[in-house]
C-alpha cells in the first residue's frame, strides 16, 4: 500500500545538487536520492538506481530506515503511469513516477535534475559524467515535454511538481524555494484534455511491460512520439498559465 507523504525532495546529481546539504531536514517529509546523490546527505530515505549502477558507487552502510529501490520496484510503478516509452527512459523521470506511486506526495520538489549540461566544467556534482538524458534515445526526444507529462499526471493525483533550481532547466515546473515549501500555496495546473492524450498513447500501443524497450525493435515511430510530446507541451502550457517555466 502506498504511503502518504506531503513533501518529497527528488535529488539528482546536477552540479547544483549540493545546495541541498545545507537545507534543514524539516523542509521535507522524505528525501529520495537518484544514483550518486545519496552522497550529498546522510539522511536520505530512498535511493533509486538502475541495474547497471556500479556496486562500488552504492552506499555500503544502509540504515534500517533507508530503502534501496531497484528495477523490481520502479518498473511496475512507471508502468502504472504508461510505461518508459511515454514517460522517458532516464532516471529522473523514473524516480519521480516511482515516488508518485509509492509516496503519494502533495509536493514533489526537484533539485539536481535540470538535465542541462555545460560544455565545459563539471556536468555533475561529483565531476564530469555521462549526460544520460542527452543520449540518442527515442524516448528522450523532448525532455521538457516529458516533464510536462509528469507534471500533468502528478496534478491529476493532487501533486504539484516544483523545481528548486535557479539554473536553466529542461523541467517545465514552476520554480520554488526549499524554505517556502511548507507555507506556499502552490496552484495545480488545469489538466483538462489529459485523457485524450493518454488515449493517443494507448492507441499507439508502445507499452513494454519489462521496461526494456531497447532490447528489440518495437517499431517505434519517432514522429508519432514527437507528436505526443507536442501534445503534452501544449496541454501543460495551457493548463499552468504563468506559474510554470518556459
Amino acid at each position: 500500500m502506498a504511503q502518504q507523504t506531503d513533501i518529497v525532495l527528488i535529488l539528482g546529481s546536477g552540479p547544483n545538487a549540493p545546495q541541498a546539504k545545507a537545507w534543514p531536514r524539516a523542509y521535507f517529509d522524505r528525501i529520495v536520492a537518484i544514483n550518486n546523490a545519496w552522497q550529498i546527505r546522510e539522511d536520505w530515505d530512498d535511493l533509486v538506481f538502475p541495474e547497471d549502477f556500479p556496486a562500488d558507487r552504492r552506499p555500503q552502510n544502509v540504515l534500517p530506515s533507508q530503502r534501496l529501490v531497484q528495477a523490481d520496484q520502479f518498473v511496475p510503478a512507471q508502468n502504472a503511469y504508461g510505461g518508459f516509452v511515454y514517460a522517458g527512459g532516464t532516471m529522473a523521470f523514473t524516480t519521480a513516477y516511482w515516488a508518485l506511486q509509492a509516496l503519494r506526495p502533495k509536493v514533489m520538489a526537484f533539485l539536481g535534475c535540470d538535465m542541462v549540461y555545460p560544455k565545459a566544467g563539471p556536468t555533475h556534482f561529483y565531476g564530469t559524467g555521462a549526460a544520460d538524458p542527452l543520449r540518442a534515445d527515442i524516448t528522450l526526444q523532448d525532455l521538457g515535454a516529458k516533464s510536462a507529462r509528469l507534471g500533468t499526471l502528478a496534478a491529476a493525483q493532487g501533486c504539484c511538481c516544483v523545481n528548486l533550481s535557479s539554473e536553466p532547466s529542461e523541467l517545465m515546473f514552476q520554480r520554488a524555494k526549499a524554505s517556502d515549501l511548507r507555507e506556499a500555496a502552490f496552484v495545480l495546473p488545469e489538466i483538462g484534455g489529459m485523457d485524450a492524450v493518454l488515449k493517443r498513447e494507448d492507441d499507439l500501443g508502445y507499452f513494454v511491460a519489462t521496461g526494456r524497450y531497447w532490447e528489440r525493435d518495437f517499431g517505434f515511430d519517432a514522429q508519432e512520439l514527437a507528436g505526443l510530446d507536442a501534445a503534452w507541451r501544449a496541454l501543460w502550457s495551457a493548463g499552468c498559465g504563468m506559474t510554470c517555466a518556459a
